[in-house]
């Protein structure tokens, strides 16, 4: 089965018992048992609901994995499978990561004893340098929010199998449209729901999906246990917008590469930064491991002050945290997506407060020139 195909006719589609073509939203906490300890798949929908299990079932095909599992959020996942490792555990990862991501590992999972590294992974040899024996896991997002950065998966997977570590990979700007990790030898697959697989602004989520049973033997339990589960209307929004996936990621991306073209002649705008560039750093690797280079595109527009004049202006990208809708959004991620990480840590990394955020819609691309055009004189 195809990649469109199996967004509209993977996982579990329909009802049974009725013969409705869309699986219905079951709004319900517990379950009818035929007899003590004797149900019929469900007990209790912190454990598993059917509106949720049919999400799950169609993105761990969509990223040909074992299990899936739906969080209530992309930190919720994020957090829940940091909870695989152990106190002491020392957890590898990529130094241009998401503010929440990085917010998460330095302010909260630190006091639990639980180590960490942020390294260049599109460096395999620093990776390597960077492993200690306590390592446990290595934790890439590939391309990274918001400069882009590209990592090889297949090399981190050779380095992690090397050392015996856990290979974790953020998806959530390829989306799985464009990028199967497991496929390149990832251990588990991690997305923010809440962008691109939603795609309307409408649903905050995280999703899950492992490579193995024992895998996903170990993450249901912490799953259950923890509780930070997706409940049955989320779920139901995500089944839907998963069946349009695909269409919109092949819109964005033919209106992305016009957008770039532009960016890249004009004299206001100093650096581009989009995967889909021959001369982006990564540019041969994004190709060879994705069928796509997506809807993100980031440029500088000089100083801080200049990129708030070019929000002020713009009308067709709303100012707005978060990415991957029908709508484009545009944003400072000095100033939002990743205020939470020290300025000059910012500064390190190449985040400049002039660095702005473009989260392509579906718009018409001539719309959104003439919009860029008009902020940048």
């Amino acid at each position: 089965m195809r990649a469109k195909t199996k967004m509209i006719h993977g996982g579990i589609t329909g009802d049974e018992a009725t013969g409705a073509v869309s699986v219905p939203i079951y709004q319900v906490s517990t379950y009818k048992q035929d007899s003590v300890g004797n149900h019929r798949g469900y007990e209790y929908s912190r454990t598993g609901n059917p509106t949720r299990h049919a999400l799950e079932t169609v993105i761990a095909d969509l990223e040909n994995g074992k299990a899936g599992f739906a969080f209530g959020s992309g930190m919720a996942a994020v957090t829940s499978v940091m909870m695989l490792l152990q106190a002491n555990d020392h957890v590898l990862m990529t130094d241009d990561v998401y503010g929440g991501s990085y917010r998460l590992m330095t302010k909260v999972l630190n006091r639990f004893d639980l180590d960490h590294t942020f390294v260049d992974t599109s460096y395999p040899e620093k990776v390597e340098a960077a492993i200690q024996n306590n390592t446990k896991a290595l934790f890439v997002e590939t391309p990274t929010n918001p400069l882009l950065k590209i990592t090889n998966i297949k090399k981190m997977s050779e380095i992690a199998k090397k050392h015996d570590l856990l290979l974790i990979v953020d998806n959530t700007f390829a989306t799985p449209y464009w990028q199967n990790p497991l496929e390149l030898g990832a251990d588990i697959v991690l997305h923010s729901a809440t962008k691109y697989i939603g795609g309307h602004s409408d649903v905050v989520s995280g999703l899950v999906i492992v490579g193995t049973e024992a895998l996903a033997e170990e993450l249901h339990f912490i799953q259950n246990s923890v509780g930070a589960v997706l409940g049955p209307q989320d779920s139901w929004l995500l089944l839907r917008g998963i069946k349009t996936l695909a269409l919109r990621m092949e819109a964005i991306e033919k209106n992305s590469q016009k957008i770039v073209e532009f960016l890249q002649n004009h004299d206001n705008v100093s650096t581009v930064y989009y995967p889909g560039i021959k001369d982006h750093r990564g540019h041969d690797i994004a190709a060879s491991q994705a069928k796509g280079f997506g809807g993100m595109i980031s440029f500088d527009a000089g100083s801080g002050e200049k990129a708030d004049q070019v929000l002020s202006r713009v009308k067709y990208f709303t100012l707005a945290e978060s990415l991957g809708a029908v709508e484009s959004l545009i944003s400072v991620p000095a100033k939002m997506t990743h205020a939470s990480i020290p300025a000059d840590r910012r500064d390190e990394l190449g985040i400049t407060d002039g660095l702005i955020r473009l989260s392509v819609g579906i718009e018409d691309a001539d719309d959104l020139i003439e919009d860029l055009k008009v902020a940048l004189k």
